[in-house]
């Protein structure tokens, strides 16, 4: 297996996986959504809601603002030493208290861990009218997407086969396909039609521009052909800010090795194998 990227920031990264099944891309897509932790809103005390919002609406938009996760601060409460009553190993506590007419945002969530803020400063919570209120305690724990989508730690995570585009030598250079084709993956060239450097990637592999080959007459085959690659693989991971997104990739696939492993144990233990 071999990895390349060609774009990794702090919020995106897109690279391309060699040598792998199927199989294996789509079980990394779904770690990297479902398995990776990340602190959320969990349990919030209201103390006072003057708002136009339920106490239940106002707390279902705080568990969805990003936060930052440090999770060399923060475990599971499963895994706490205070077995799940709450202390700041496991929670992250904020306050909120705010008095309108204004508009009330994430950066007006206070955090006791100054290190565990809001993701984004300016995701909008809710406009508070004159003489309108809000005081409350919010607490936040570690979880996974499996859990809830809360705790998802990627705001997009997808793939694509890599595409493969051959022309023939039936081309004529008419240029119908480089007018369909949605991606700007094609030009001309001299009598014929070629792919752009370096835009390849970029096709959807959407095959409008076969059809406009054989609505151009050429013959009963177009002169272009779109098929892909099934052992090479096109990711795009986009952070919600909560961590790196090289973070998340990299605990994505300590998840992997982990249940692989676990699995390995339990099948030598069914057969017998790898005891004394």
């Amino acid at each position: 297996m071999e990895i390349a990227f060609s774009r990794l920031d702090e919020r995106v990264a897109k690279f391309t996986i060699t040598g792998v099944s199927t199989s294996f891309a789509n079980m990394l897509r779904r770690a990297m959504i479902s398995e990776v932790p990340t602190l959320a809103i969990e349990d919030v005390r209201i103390y006072d809601n003057t708002s136009v919002l339920f106490d239940e609406m106002l707390a279902h938009r705080l568990g969805l603002i990003p936060l930052r996760t440090d999770l060399k601060r923060y475990v599971p409460r499963g895994e706490c030493a205070c077995e799940g009553v709450g202390c700041p190993v496991c929670t992250a506590t904020y306050t909120l208290s705010v008095e309108g007419p204004k508009t009330v945002y994430s950066s007006d969530l206070i955090p006791q861990d100054p290190d565990a803020p809001p993701a984004e400063e300016k995701i909008p919570i809710i406009d508070l009218a004159k003489e309108q209120k809000i005081v409350l305690e919010a607490y936040a724990i570690v979880s996974t997407g499996k859990e809830h989508a809360k705790w998802q730690a990627t705001t997009a995570c997808g793939y694509k086969n890599y595409p493969k585009i051959a022309i023939s030598e039936q081309c004529d250079g008419c240029g119908m396909c480089i007018d369909e084709c949605p991606r700007g993956v094609l030009e001309a060239g001299q009598g014929n039609v070629r792919v752009i450097e370096g835009r390849q990637e970029l096709c959807s592999l959407c095959k409008l521009c076969e059809r406009a080959c054989l609505a151009g007459g050429i013959g009963t085959e177009p002169a272009i052909s779109i098929g892909f690659d099934a052992e090479i693989f096109i990711f795009v991971v986009e952070s919600d800010g909560s961590m790196p997104v090289r973070e998340i990739i990299e605990r994505a696939l300590q998840y992997i090795q982990r249940s692989s492993d676990d699995l390995v144990d339990v099948m030598n233990e069914i057969t017998g194998e790898g005891t004394e």
